[in-house]
């Protein structure tokens, strides 16, 4: 049996090396840059701001060995890092993914920057399914003939800022993407994060329609505290996209949107009232209605000039963020 392994290990390890010479060890480098300058309607202030500036770098070493390291030097200000993972491909269709990543969880949350079809984020994307952390995930990409996406790994769930904590009990989270035509996508995905003393476990159901220049899309999520720590949560995104495509013009299409999205008032999970040690509102419930134009200058997501108006709804006794109020948005997205 012995004998039998080591020769296994000894045949894996020629194929491999054999495997060098067939690898381009160059790595890519990606960016993406985007400007913006914000007006605040109801204040009548205004200020200019690089939302982003990310650099990204990733290769390969081997076949079925990779990497990618992704930083963000101007996140509202900050350094930021986003992605560090190396990734294994042992098989055609499957991927094993070690390191810092965005979770398999939600469709806008898990867009990059350059891919959004705003200026700003959707709250399920922003406030209520934005999680990245530390862990392994696991990919599996059916046969093209069974359009079928299964992602799920475990995570540390306290997000990156925390990895040296031991934990005795690891978040899990799981992504099902399934096309049940070309144009037709639709997403499950369920999660448990643990950011302090309380798991919140949250569910999504979402699903796009992409054809003759339309994108339309629709998600809801739902979110709950263990021990009824806080009340649950709910949240809806939906907008519709039209592109129009333009000839013999300086921009090669224009895109017409608008979006309603909606949340319930959340917690963090971290954040306690001083006194009573209870879970407090980090995010209140609000309504957002906005409209946008969408100049592109090449191809889609490449180089993109928007512009967007958003108006909020919200409660008498809500306060709202600064950043969460009426504002006019033009933003300059660059990708490279």
């Amino acid at each position: 049996m012995k004998h039998s392994l080591l020769l296994a290990l000894l045949a894996a390890s020629c194929v491999l090396r054999a495997q060098t010479t067939d690898v381009d060890l160059k790595p890519e480098i990606h960016g993406t840059i985007r400007s913006k300058y914000e007006l605040d309607t109801s204040q009548g202030a205004s200020r200019y701001e690089v939302r982003n500036a990310r650099v990204s770098i990733e290769g390969q070493v081997l076949p079925m060995v990779s990497y990618k390291a992704e930083i963000d030097l101007c996140d509202e200000g900050e350094i930021k890092m986003q992605d560090a993972y190396a990734r294994l491909t042992p098989l055609t269709g499957l991927a094993i993914t070690a390191g810092q990543m965005r979770v398999p969880f939600t469709i806008d949350a898990h867009r990059s920057p350059h891919r959004r079809y705003f200026a700003n984020r959707s709250f399920i994307a922003k406030q209520v399914g934005n999680v990245r952390d530390v862990g392994v995930s696991v990919r599996y990409r059916c046969h093209p003939s069974f359009p079928v996406t299964l992602e799920g790994g475990l995570f540390n769930g306290t997000g990156v800022s925390h990895q040296e904590e031991w934990r005795k009990e690891l978040n899990y989270s799981a992504k099902a993407i399934l096309f049940p035509l070309p144009y037709w996508n639709l997403t499950l995905s369920a999660q448990a994060i643990k950011p302090q003393e309380v798991t919140m476990h949250s569910y999504d159901v979402g699903t796009y329609y992409e054809r003759a220049g339309w994108h339309l899309e629709g998600e809801y999520l739902y979110k709950r505290y263990e021990d009824g720590a806080f009340h649950d949560v709910h949240a809806v995104n939906s907008f519709a996209n039209y592109d129009i495509r333009l000839h013999r013009c300086a921009f090669r299409k224009v895109s017409l949107l608008v979006r309603y999205d909606w949340m319930t008032g959340q917690s963090n999970g971290i954040t306690r009232d001083a006194d009573t040690r209870q879970l407090v509102t980090t995010d209140h419930a609000r309504h957002r209605v906005t409209g946008g134009v969408t100049l592109s200058l090449g191809e889609a997501f490449l180089a993109d000039l928007r512009l967007n108006y958003e108006k909020y709804f919200y409660g008498r006794t809500a306060v709202p963020k600064e950043s969460e109020r009426d504002k006019l948005v033009l933003e300059l997205m660059v990708r490279f």
